[in-house]
């Protein structure tokens, strides 16, 4: 352990295994460390099934563990996220050639609640003519919407239809194409991806980019723009520590942390015991460094292990349901996540939902009502509340670039932008997505 690295990376969490590839293929030279014995920190895949219990304090010998099929056959994500099919997760896995490790499955449906009802979320002209989300005239006003963002291009000013993107807000936007609060509702929370209603007083250029990806998502695989890997996302950190460990990375999994070295100011080392490692730069998440993060809001989860689809989706095996925050009178949305035997993450004939949201109140389990209700009969159900933090600083100046906590969106967007802006602060460049190939089935 005692020599200099360009950077060491602290925990094996799906952010910095992110970052440890992207810095051992750019030709840095990266030492990784973690405190736990397994990949993944807090978005890990828990199995055997036992495991999962014990974890949330729940004793598996009092619980009749029999009932939910061969335990070994249970990968439970405690933090499950889909990936948009053309988002910035799936581009980065084709770049590194990470998909060789990885196996993917489309989701089969993604859905809005409306009203105490969910509907299936329409992302072409198709399916906007036949939703029973909007009435007649309301389906061409929104297909006209659809057409015109899938046209757009920002360097192409005959594209924006009169609509300057800079100057345009999201408000203004929905306005210009006569779309009810209703329709703007479902296309900024379930389209756009956005968790509250901000984003429409600023320029509308982000929306539109947000509403083209969902829907060259959906184009890529059909049935819904998420792609969700096989055996769960514990296989994303493996694969991208295969990934820095081919470019030379070097891994110490289950070693102690137990000083980050700071000499004027600026990072030089890491302490484990006896042993320093020394290094220019240091990339961790907030565990690491509790005293250069702030707290900034809580998340509540609950995983829930059913033995039937959600009602309501034609038997869906996978999918998305986002509440938007204005239909439950909450300031964030509530995301609900389906995935099952299909996926092997549990045995046959079960299924995994996940609800969860940004807290708001001193009540956080009352908060996900509304998407339990939507799941039918729960056999069981684990919840966790966990601390929100961001960095106090940007980190050129000490060189400690640290990640956000992973927040209660269902999708890998938010951890992308995250995982991005680090390696631009840290590199002082723009990682270059420019050589991606157009198909996750090119690397095989």
């Amino acid at each position: 352990m005692d020599e200099e690295y360009d950077a060491i990376v602290l925990g094996t969490g799906l952010k910095e295994c992110i970052l440890s590839g992207m810095l051992s293929v750019s030709g840095k030279k990266v030492l990784h460390i973690d405190t736990n014995k397994y990949y993944g920190g807090e978005s890990a895949s828990i199995t055997p099934l036992e495991d999962l219990f014990t974890k949330f304090g729940f004793d598996p010998s009092s619980t009749s563990i029999e009932e939910y099929g061969r335990s070994r056959d249970w990968n439970v994500d405690l933090i499950p996220k889909f990936l948009m099919a053309n988002g910035s997760l799936v581009k980065l896995l084709i770049h590194t050639g990470v998909t060789r490790y990885l196996e993917f499955k489309s989701c089969e449906g993604s859905y809005v609640y409306k009203g105490g009802k969910i509907f299936k979320v329409p992302a072409d002209e198709k399916e906007a003519l036949s939703s029973s989300l909007m009435g007649m005239f309301e389906k061409r006003r929104f297909r006209s919407f659809l057409l015109f963002v899938q046209d757009f291009n920002k360097e192409d000013p005959k594209t924006w239809k009169e609509i300057d993107p800079k100057t345009t807000n999201g408000s203004q936007l929905y306005e210009k194409f006569g779309l009810d609060r209703d329709t703007a509702d479902f296309t900024g929370h379930a389209l756009a991806l956005y968790r509250n209603d901000e984003y429409l007083q600023e320029p509308c250029l982000d929306l539109i980019n947000r509403v083209k990806l969902y829907s060259e998502s959906l184009a890529r695989y059909g049935k819904s723009p998420y792609l969700y890997p096989l055996y769960g996302l514990g296989e994303l950190p493996q694969g991208f520590a295969r990934l820095s460990a081919i470019y030379g990375g070097t891994y110490m999994l289950d070693k102690a942390v137990d000083e980050i070295i700071v000499e004027n100011g600026k990072v030089v080392g890491v302490r484990s015991g006896s042993e320093t490692a020394r290094c220019k730069q240091v990339y961790c998440d907030p565990s690491y460094v509790g005293d250069r993060v702030r707290k900034v809001g809580q998340v509540i989860r609950c995983i829930c292990l059913l033995n039937h689809p959600i009602p309501n989706t034609k038997d869906a095996l996978s999918c998305q349901i986002i509440i938007p925050q204005k239909q439950v009178a909450r300031k964030y949305d509530i995301y609900v996540s389906l995935v099952s035997f299909t996926h092997q993450v549990a045995a046959k004939g079960w299924f995994v939902a996940m609800v969860s949201t940004t807290v708001e109140t001193n009540n956080p389990e009352a908060e996900i009502k509304p998407g339990l209700d939507l799941l039918g009969p729960i056999k069981q159900k684990f919840v966790s509340v966990s601390d929100l933090y961001k960095p106090l600083e940007d980190g050129k100046e000490s060189q400690i670039f640290i990640s956000e906590s992973f927040d209660a969106t269902s999708h890998f967007e938010t951890t992308c932008s995250d995982v991005l802006d680090i390696f631009r602060r840290g590199t002082g460049e723009d990682f270059d997505f420019s050589k991606v190939k157009l198909d996750l089935n090119d690397d095989q």
